[in-house]
């Protein structure tokens, strides 16, 4: 029997998914398998019928939704029109990558791997339901699960037994070469503004120019809050109240800088890239392309790495003590120890080159996107409606900040970014794109609607408030909760219009500013009854949007909430 090509589909939102597709890739061709590793969207699902041997890793999104990037793939695959035994021909595994605290734990994984048996395929081994819940993260499941996939690949290809795999310390072909250009071969990392009138998505961003990025809380106050407004005239941009703008961050440049001396590069330096197989280049990266735009748009140097990363290092480490400590970090056994130097601390990659560092004098700059992730979007609430601010995009956004063990803080990278931008100085652009959301409120005029949106999880509200009251929707109830009346009561002035004019009934939860700690949900119990009878007389619509620690107000918890009152 021929040796089969392997087909690693993906659908991720995150980028852990894709991460994990790729590892099994790494994996295969140690084997001396050819190897693809697609997202599920880029992937001609007609094709599938003639495919031998398919893994799909699938996280699960929202409530239960496929992640944004295999969607196309799920609608088309649970066509009903579909055969029987259109798939009979494939053989196929289905690993799910979830978190066990929300309820819809691993949705997607488990219905695929329903729906591929419906359709006829040949299930190797049981669905894989990895769990970053476990004590040793996803891991825990995805070790085995990997070891019962080979075993079942090998007795279903005895030939691959004869082949003899690559060494784990021995370094796989990178992705993509780098081809350094002269100065006199131009480059250009600047953004353009789309020529035709197409809708903005993350392949094609609007540059949006920030109009202003105002601090909404006291200057004393510890937590950094601010409320950004972007022009999005000319944009093609719509969107409704519920829905979120979408926004790739950059690398702080302290980070980029030392990145860059870290690997002796030219930060001026321009060059293009060449596939090594079939890849194509990646659609964010111009070419040619400078060192910098690659380091500060594209690497996710800032982020905790993943396992996969140390295992890439210890390739190149020469030095014993440093190649000792890389291998341990990525075997199965060496989990705990990464761990407590890594995630427990939230050690950044950039950090761990620093701490390598003649490891990192023998990186190869080709391996450069092998070994870091490209920057996730981020996405944010919006906070406006165009009813009331036409041609505008609003977002309330808390910076992240906190410390750990080490001593440099931690700093979320798209917050502390967007915070960094000083339109006042200078224009300055955001390339951004609007993504539908899960929030959806009542078309019918007369329904009520009750809003519990504590600190910035009150963004949304504000988007519904303006979209309603600006349609002549008056009966509205808003729960807003925060530390201090005096230090983070968001849009208090805004609210206090609204109560003049009677379009809200507003109750207010200031956590810190008495002796006893109140919370929404206290306020919510308060006025359980207006509430109670809102819903049942009325048929009121309730959200929640925020952060729920646990004990504090979820969805889950509000009908026996009100049913005390």
């Amino acid at each position: 029997m021929v040796n089969p090509a392997l087909l690693v589909l993906y659908g991720s939102q995150t980028g852990t998914a894709q991460d994990t597709a790729q590892r099994i890739a790494r994996q295969a061709q140690r084997r001396r398998l050819q190897v693809l590793v697609l997202p599920l969207d880029s992937y001609n699902v007609a094709n599938l019928i003639s495919e031998s041997l398919v893994v799909f890793v699938c996280s699960t999104t929202g409530q239960g939704d496929p992640p944004d990037n295999m969607k196309n793939f799920w609608r088309f695959l649970f066509r009903k029109s579909l055969p029987a035994g259109s798939l009979n021909r494939l053989d196929c595994a289905v690993l799910g990558l979830g978190d066990s605290s929300y309820p819809k734990f691993n949705f997607v994984a488990k219905k695929l791997y329903k729906r591929l048996q419906q359709l006829g395929a040949c299930t190797l081994l049981p669905v894989g339901l990895a769990d970053d819940q476990h004590d040793l993260g996803a891991d825990a499941v995805i070790d085995p699960w990997l070891v019962s996939f080979w075993e079942k690949v090998f007795a279903l290809y005895p030939s691959l037994t004869s082949v003899i795999p690559l060494r784990e310390d021995e370094a796989l072909p990178p992705s993509y070469m780098f081809h350094f250009l002269n100065n006199m071969e131009e480059a250009s990392d600047r953004l353009r503004i789309p020529s035709d009138q197409s809708v903005p998505s993350q392949s094609h961003p609007y540059p949006a120019r920030m109009v202003f990025n105002r601090r909404v809380t006291e200057p004393s106050h510890f937590q950094d809050v601010r409320h950004i407004e972007f022009d999005i005239t000319g944009a093609n941009i719509e969107f409704s109240a519920g829905d979120v703008v979408m926004m790739h961050p950059c690398n702080a440049a302290e980070d980029v800088q030392q990145f860059c001396q870290l690997l002796r590069l030219d930060p001026e330096s321009r060059f293009t890239l060449r596939p090594t197989d079939n890849a194509a280049v990646p659609a964010r990266l111009p070419q040619p392309c400078t060192v910098r735009h690659l380091v500060e748009n594209y690497l996710d140097i800032a982020a905790v790495p993943r396992r996969s990363f140390f295992e890439l290092l210890s390739t190149f480490a020469t030095n014993e003590l440093e190649r000792e400590k890389l291998v341990e970090f990525s075997s199965a056994e060496g989990q705990d120890e990464l761990h407590s130097y890594c995630n427990r601390p939230r050690r950044t990659a950039l950090e761990v080159l620093a701490d390598f560092p003649h490891t990192t004098a023998e990186l190869k700059v080709d391996y450069l996107l092998d070994l870091f992730p490209e920057i996730q979007p981020r996405s944010f609430s919006i906070a406006s409606s165009l009813k009331a601010h036409p041609n505008r995009i609003q977002i309330a956004v808390a910076v992240v900040r906190y410390k750990t063990k080490l001593f440099k803080p931690r700093d979320g990278l798209c917050s502390s970014w967007l915070a960094s931008l000083n339109p006042a100085q200078g224009d300055v652009y955001v390339p951004l794109w609007v993504k539908k959301g899960s929030l959806k409120f009542p078309t019918d005029p007369d329904t009520p609607v009750i809003l519990v949106g504590p600190g910035t999880g009150v963004a949304p509200f504000r988007s519904a408030l303006q979209e309603r009251i600006a349609e002549g929707k008056t009966a509205n109830v808003l729960f807003f909760g925060c530390r201090s009346e005096s230090k983070d009561f968001y849009f208090r002035s805004e609210w206090e219009e609204l109560i003049k004019a009677g379009h809200l009934v507003l109750f207010t939860a200031f956590s810190r500013d008495q002796e006893e700690k109140v919370y929404v949900q206290h306020r919510v119990k308060e006025n359980g009854k207006l509430l109670w009878d809102l819903i049942t007389d009325k048929n009121a619509c309730f959200y929640i949007a925020g952060l729920s620690p646990k004990g504090f107000l979820t969805p889950s918890s509000t009908p026996p909430l009100l049913a005390k009152c």
